[in-house]
């Protein structure tokens, strides 16, 4: 399937913003299909912040639990059979997950249904639940307490080099503490960004090359590249048009929003992942093991140690900043 339109969007809500992992185009779409009475699909976190789960909503009170990233693979269960019912008796239903469980919902009704919205997010790749719940319980005895809130991707920082944010209620004095870890020292993090921890399906992903979504959201990634005044630091989304559906769903939307279309190469240049599955990596054959026979701090030292770079790297690196500086300047800012 092509693709109809690619923008450069954010909401003009700041707070709704902050609040979501890019430019939350998600909380607009939902909070659209909820004015008309409709159900919006998401995932959420469990209430014991052991695993993610997908959940219906139908008022806007419960779009915080929709909200934001979560970086572990979810429960499924009965959302499916729950959407057709909810299609079949009228309701106009949004659908948000990664392809492969949009294709997979599609797959089961069997049919197209004009009262339901499919959107998915550009997916990396679906980490382990077991490994999410080993880490869960490896924070909670490091800390003294038992988590009730997780943000993958807080922004307190910055939008591009954002940590995790843990809620700790400590035990037994019952204080909160709020744990902020940079995405480049948690270890979890690091697992799943150095891609041990994924499904096997994900390293040749069949979601990349059939789409069965109306529109797909991600972070606009090399924003500064392509529209730089398109990004103040909290947060930009790459949306992409699949079909009429979904362009006519980004029409009634649109005035919440600023944007600026752009081409689709420019859109996908710093987003891979929408057309390309990541590389299985060598230490992926014996991950699993390890989880299984090891504490998490172990694993933690074998699999999330920093990576040394060496002085050679570092020496080439400055170099291709120099030269792309310099280059910058002889074609009159343009890079």
């Amino acid at each position: 399937m092509g693709v109809l339109k690619v923008y450069a969007c954010y909401n003009t809500d700041k707070d709704v913003r902050l609040s979501s992992s890019s430019g939350a185009v998600f909380s607009s779409l939902a909070e659209n299909v909820l004015e008309q009475q409709g159900v919006v699909y998401g995932v959420a976190m469990s209430e014991d912040c052991y695993s993610a789960e997908f959940i219906s909503i139908t008022n806007k009170e419960q779009l915080t639990k929709l909200r934001g990233s979560k970086y572990l693979q979810a429960k499924v269960e009965n959302t499916y059979r729950s959407v057709k019912e909810e299609l079949m008796s009228g309701k106009l239903v949004l659908f948000s997950g990664t392809g492969c469980q949009v294709n997979g919902l599609k797959s089961f009704l069997g049919k197209e249904y004009e009262n339901l919205i499919c959107v998915d997010v550009i997916c990396h790749g679906a980490p382990s639940p077991a490994l999410w719940k080993k880490y869960a319980i490896y924070q909670e005895q490091t800390n003294g307490g038992k988590l009730k809130g997780i943000n993958f991707r807080c922004k307190d920082d910055s939008w591009t080099d954002f940590g995790m944010k843990e809620i700790c209620k400590s035990i037994p004095d019952d204080e909160t503490k709020k744990l902020y870890i940079s995405k480049d020292k948690d270890a979890y993090m690091q697992m799943f960004l150095r891609d041990y921890c994924l499904r096997p399906s994900c390293y040749e992903c069949a979601a990349k090359k059939v789409k069965m979504s109306d529109l797909t959201i991600a972070d606009f990634w090399g924003i500064n590249d392509v529209a730089p005044d398109m990004n103040d630091g909290t947060g930009t989304s790459l949306v992409l048009i699949r079909t009429e559906k979904g362009k006519d769903v980004f029409e009634k939307i649109s005035s919440s929003m600023k944007l600026k279309e752009v081409s689709y190469k420019d859109g996908v240049r710093g987003n891979p992942a929408e057309y390309k599955s990541c590389a299985r990596p060598m230490q992926r054959n014996t991950f699993f093991d390890d989880m299984q026979n090891m504490s998490f701090e172990e694993l933690k030292q074998k699999y999330a140690a920093p990576i040394k770079v060496s002085f050679i790297t570092k020496v080439k690196r400055k170099a291709k900043i120099a030269i792309k500086k310099i280059l910058r300047v002889i074609g009159g800012g343009r890079a």
